[in-house]
């Protein structure tokens, strides 16, 4: 998540010449908290759906909840204190941003805070759903909301440069999350959490997983022709080499264990062209 507001503060530097420290320090403290519930949010919402013991009682299968709620780290109630207090935080940064930078903050937060609590919270639930809604709904709050969200924060203006700009990470930052179902699908099964690896199967799962690869780095391409980023933003391309080379070493048909090292790798890429497209866009502005 604090990538894109770094990328979007940085369009804002590099293409207007604007930078106001004090509203991106605002900006990058929201942007956390939001994350931040996102992740406690989903965590709450999956072990009241069953989803956190099932995977806990799968053979086989590795569990990637947080492990407060159900080892008893925590109560749920101080889980949920804690969840909505982080909500809190970034809805009052929200706020001060709005008084500062225009109305339209609010919207960007209202959509952020929306997407993540109904992920996987009743009645809506479309994380649970398997129609691509919850990869839409990772693209739009780890890419376009964020980045366009911190441009307008500095600058007043909607941009349509921030909005490729976000592409990138924001497919990069879904490709990571729509891996991670691999290690627990079948418990996802049994839970009724019909994601598009339950619904696809691991075959076809895979392929879409290596599109969106194929896609996050074009658009990166994009971004160049186009001169949104430098051209030396191109050095981010080497960063898909190693998650391109566990690809192949995996088959049709995979334990869950196999898939660690896609998450790894998939982790790294995100990670990895997020910090080199920041460098090399701020090197941009220094140097112009």
């Amino acid at each position: 998540m604090l990538v894109p507001v770094f990328l979007g503060a940085l369009g804002a530097y590099v293409w207007k010449g604007i930078f106001h420290p004090m509203l991106f320090i605002i900006t990058l403290i929201g942007a956390g908290a939001a994350h931040l519930f996102s992740n406690m949010i989903n965590d709450l919402w999956d072990y009241r759906s069953g989803a956190d013991t099932a995977a806990n009682n799968t053979p086989e299968v590795i569990s990637t909840n947080s492990g407060y709620l159900d080892n008893g780290t925590m109560s749920e109630r101080t889980f949920a204190i804690i969840t909505w207090s982080l909500l809190g935080s970034a809805v009052l940064c929200g706020v001060v941003l709005s008084i500062f930078s225009g109305w339209p903050i609010l919207v960007f937060s209202a959509l952020g805070g929306l997407i993540a609590y109904y992920y996987v919270a009743p009645p809506i639930q479309f994380g649970y759903r398997g129609k691509g809604l919850s990869e839409l709904a990772i693209l739009l709050s780890f890419g376009v909301l964020p980045i366009m969200g911190s441009y307008y924060v500095q600058t007043g203006d909607l941009s349509f440069r921030s909005a490729l700009l976000s592409l990138p990470i924001g497919i990069l930052t879904t490709l990571l999350l729509f891996n991670h179902h691999f290690l627990h699908w079948q418990a996802d099964k049994q839970a009724g959490k019909n994601t598009l690896v339950v619904v696809w199967g691991e075959k076809r799962a895979l392929a879409f997983s290596k599109m969106l690869l194929l896609l996050a780095y074009a658009s990166l391409v994009l971004c160049v022709v186009l001169r949104i980023l430098p051209f030396y933003s191109l050095i981010g391309l080497i960063t898909a080499i190693p998650l391109y080379r566990v690809y192949g070493r995996l088959k049709e048909h995979n334990p869950s264990t196999a898939y660690l090292p896609l998450m790894g790798a998939s982790q790294k890429a995100s990670v990895r062209c997020g910090l080199i497209m920041i460098v090399t866009l701020l090197i941009q502005g220094i140097i112009q």
